[in-house]
């Protein structure tokens, strides 16, 4: 019997070959093993496909604008809208929409001198059409916090010494003109009126606040002021215009108080300000 020969020794560059050919391998399955899983209304999750509809991100950014400026509560610190800059809208089989976007603002009542453009970035979600999106929003601050006080409380004081009943007034007139006696009026309306406009926003329609037809302001226990006016809305899919009647407190510092009726041009329980509509989830703002 012969002896059992050892196996000849392996060629030099083996091991290095081996190792080349499986690195390729075990990096691929380790990045597999370590990509995050798609949640629920995230993009790579399959049930949601990119939104193509034409001026969804408009509306979007117009919903958190409105919202923006109602939790802000402060009629010295509204905001216009100037520009989409870049967004991405996502829709799924339920029509829900979620979309990301950044957009530049204007305040409202510029004073010379001051800086003209503010950045804003949002997540909007619109469930199923429905009117109320839910709303996350962080912008940059226009106006310093003080500053900010003083206009506010100066206004204040202008609307206390508004002689009553002011009645049936057109803010602005035919010619677009509004009486700097009834700018007060005119800032702190478009102010309860961000509330409205965005709790019927849906990613069909948006609105502007486009006339005050009627005031009348009450006398409060707490000095808040506290009044009624009806306004019209300009819905800008449909070219309507919406009569609400909207009832709006509000003191400096304080949560603004709103509640409306509008003229139904839909089923009334989607113009009442009372539907769950489509922020049942986290709706939030933030200022940077």
């Amino acid at each position: 019997m012969q002896p059992r020969r050892p196996p000849p020794p392996a060629p030099r560059g083996a091991p290095r070959l081996a190792a080349a050919l499986l690195l390729p391998l075990l990096l691929q399955l380790a990045l597999r093993g370590s990509a995050a899983p798609a949640g629920p209304g995230d993009p790579r999750d399959s049930e949601w496909s990119p939104d193509g509809r034409p001026r969804v991100l408009q509306r979007a950014a117009q919903a958190a604008l409105h919202f923006f400026n109602f939790r802000a509560g402060s009629p010295s610190a509204l905001r216009m809208l100037t520009a989409v800059q870049e967004g991405s809208a996502w829709v799924n089989p339920k029509n829900d929409c979620k979309v990301d976007l950044v957009f530049t603002t204007e305040r409202y009542n510029l004073e010379d001198g001051e800086e003209r453009v503010g950045k804003c970035s949002a997540k909007v979600f619109f469930r199923n059409e429905k009117p109320r999106p839910a709303v996350n929003v962080t912008c940059t601050r226009f106006i310093d916090k003080k500053q900010k006080q003083l206009q506010d409380y100066e206004l204040y004081k202008q609307m206390k010494q508004l002689k009553n009943p002011l009645g049936t007034v057109t803010i602005p007139d035919s010619h677009g003109y509004i009486d700097p006696n009834l700018r007060p009026i005119w800032d702190l309306a478009f102010l309860g009126s961000s509330y409205v406009m965005w709790d019927k926003t849906t990613q069909l329609s948006y609105y502007s606040m486009a006339q005050i037809s009627r005031v009348k302001q009450w006398s409060t226990n707490n000095n808040a002021i506290d009044f009624d006016y009806t306004v019209l809305l300009h819905e800008f899919s449909t070219q309507e215009i919406i009569p609400c009647r909207i009832h709006l407190v509000w003191y400096p510092g304080k949560p603004l108080k709103v509640k409306y009726h509008c003229q139904a041009l839909q089923a009334p329980e989607e113009s009442s300000g009372t539907e769950e509509g489509s922020a049942m989830v986290q709706t939030d703002l933030n200022i940077l």
